[in-house]
């Protein structure tokens, strides 16, 4: 059943008596009798225009903006249904938020990512590589052309980060030394896996290097990671082999949980943030997004328990 807004019918009568008035008031003209269908045409698109511009009319059209994205979201993000603390970056900057909500600004920086438990975090700017702490104080630089995608890996005692620039993967210590270019690599962020091994795509195929920049050849899959799939107007989260969220438009993120209960969803095309939970199953949706983080917020990690 089509939505009717209250006042659309009264609204459409009101213009089209506008419209016949007018017709009725017009100077008699002979015209050959092909002209009336167009004639009829835009006194009935004239109609339905008035009744769009009329507030019932700008009631529908709100009301099938509102048709996308999660029913009942809550206005804001007020706090994250599982522990952890989650890295934003938008055209504003580089955002922390804290478990209950509470979010700071860590600078005017661009890609980032955690280090492995937490403590620091990875980010670029222009011509430099940083390590910021949670309040946002500068632990180190590197200067390097135009890096982007830095990915920290290891463990408390013995770190790496992988990041691109000048057309190059290069690894770094996490204390910011022994910065060395490993090869080639076309402009996709690089990935750890088990093993510590990075993975890139030079333009032809993935490559995978440990940490000490030995080749390897053998590129190990996740398939349990969460995924997207666009298919036609709509957007599919799919994890373990099954579609667990779907919806009009586009999504451009997702991100497990640090206690692997919920999936994190960007939804841009809603301004919304949905969180999934897998089992028992329960979605929440935080809605006005790029009010509170500013223009193309993406979602740059989630840590930890």
């Amino acid at each position: 059943m089509r939505f009717v807004a209250p006042g659309e019918h009264e609204a459409g009568e009101r213009a089209w008596a506008v419209v016949r008035a007018a017709y009725a008031e017009r100077e008699p003209v002979r015209r050959p009798r092909r002209h009336a269908g167009p004639l009829v045409a835009v006194a009935i698109l004239a109609a339905v225009g008035a009744a769009a511009l009329s507030p019932p009319g700008r009631s529908v059209v709100r009301s099938l903006r509102k048709a996308v994205g999660v029913k009942q979201a809550e206005p804001a993000l007020f706090s994250l249904p599982a522990p952890g603390r989650l890295l934003v970056t938008s055209r504003d900057g580089l955002w922390l938020v804290h478990a209950d909500g509470s979010k700071r600004l860590l600078g005017r920086y661009g890609d980032a990512s955690f280090s492995p438990h937490g403590l620091f975090v990875a980010a670029t700017q222009a011509n430099q590589l940083v390590a910021l702490d949670p309040k946002g104080e500068v632990r180190w630089a590197l200067a390097r052309p135009a890096p982007r995608f830095p990915v920290w890996t290891g463990t408390r005692a013995d770190t790496r980060i992988a990041y691109l620039s000048g057309g190059r993967l290069r690894i770094v210590a996490g204390d910011g030394t022994g910065d060395y270019a490993v090869g080639p690599a076309a402009l996709t962020p690089p990935v750890w896996r088990p093993g510590r091994r990075v993975v890139y795509s030079n333009g032809r195929r993935a490559v995978a290097y440990d940490a000490r920049a030995h080749r390897r050849a053998a590129v190990p899959r996740l398939e349990n990671q969460p995924r997207i799939v666009r298919r036609g107007g709509q957007s599919e989260v799919v994890s373990h082999g099954r579609v667990v969220f779907r919806g009009t438009g586009v999504f451009d993120d997702v991100i497990r949980s640090p206690d692997g209960r919920w999936l994190l969803v960007s939804w841009p095309t809603a301004n919304q943030w949905v969180f999934v939970r897998l089992r028992p199953r329960k979605i929440v949706g935080a809605a006005r997004i790029t009010q509170q983080f500013g223009p193309d917020t993406r979602i740059a990690g989630w840590c930890c328990r």
